[in-house]
């Protein structure tokens, strides 16, 4: 092929993506910066129980902490492998969604009979439940479900809205999570391609589960605080157990809406603009 040729491709895929934002997609990308960087489930369960949760954490049990991250370490293994089940069979996730909310809502009813033993045993149950509407949104935003990439990507999306200790300030952000876990997340994608998944997927996929855990795990703390309150009781905790549901959904919404522009315009591009927002 000429040297001419060969410009004329290089400048042709250079200009075979948009230049500039339709105004509609520039919008959806400044709606999920917000909600990337500004979450609000600690907001929103502090007004259900109308006590700050930064307050209602210091009454958990020091113990607990370790329980939360095993139980959150081990509630996303679990709804993985059940959603990655479902994928495989073509399941129609839209199906019977009244149902799923109604579940999440009873399981937390339940949970909340039983105080933290019951949020523990509960928590696999409502997990399975979330990525099940979280792999509905990532297909409603153009995402091939059935692929280990978007598989991963939706267990992705426990990690969000959630900080740990050793975050520094480059990694406390959304592109800054997703570069946190980027290594975990391209090693399992070969791996979960190769060989499937299943619960003993191995040291590859265990290592993303337990980075995506370390973060859910604070969230899970944020819902335990809530449920512990003597004033929630059993009705309360079905409240709590859907707006934790209500936050990961939203949380989902905008990745999606990143991943589906980042497509379409080129992964840099975007997230220039994203930046461009702080």
């Amino acid at each position: 092929m000429s040297e001419t040729a060969n410009k004329n491709r290089k400048s042709s895929a250079t200009t075979s993506l948009p230049m500039t934002f339709e105004a509609e997609d520039l919008d959806a990308l400044r709606s999920a910066y917000f909600t990337l960087e500004h979450p609000s489930l600690a907001a929103r369960l502090s007004g259900v129980i109308g006590t700050p949760i930064d307050m209602a954490i210091h009454l958990l049990p020091k113990s607990w902490y370790k329980s939360f991250h095993q139980a959150a370490e081990r509630a996303i293994g679990k709804a993985l492998e059940v959603a990655v089940s479902a994928m495989r069979r073509r399941q129609d996730f839209s199906e019977n969604e009244i149902y799923f909310k109604m579940l999440i809502a009873g399981t937390g009813g339940l949970g909340g009979f039983f105080g933290l033993p019951g949020l523990l045993i509960e928590l696999p149950v409502s997990t399975t439940v979330m990525i099940r509407g979280i792999a509905e949104i990532a297909r409603e935003e153009g995402e091939d479900i059935h692929t280990a990439e978007a598989q991963m990507a939706c267990i992705q999306v426990f990690a969000l809205g959630g900080k740990v200790e050793s975050d520094d300030a480059a990694e406390t952000g959304y592109y800054g999570i997703r570069l946190a876990l980027s290594g975990y997340m391209s090693a399992a994608i070969a791996h979960v391609t190769k060989q499937g998944f299943s619960a003993d997927s191995g040291p590859v996929v265990l290592r993303l589960l337990n980075a995506v855990a370390s973060r859910f795990g604070v969230t899970v703390s944020q819902r335990a605080a809530a449920q512990i309150l003597p004033v929630v009781g059993a009705v309360g905790a079905a409240a709590v157990n859907t707006i934790f549901m209500q936050h990961f959904q939203s949380m989902a919404r905008a990745h999606f809406t990143v991943r589906r522009l980042e497509r379409k315009y080129g992964e840099a591009f975007v997230r220039a603009h994203y930046k461009s927002f702080e």
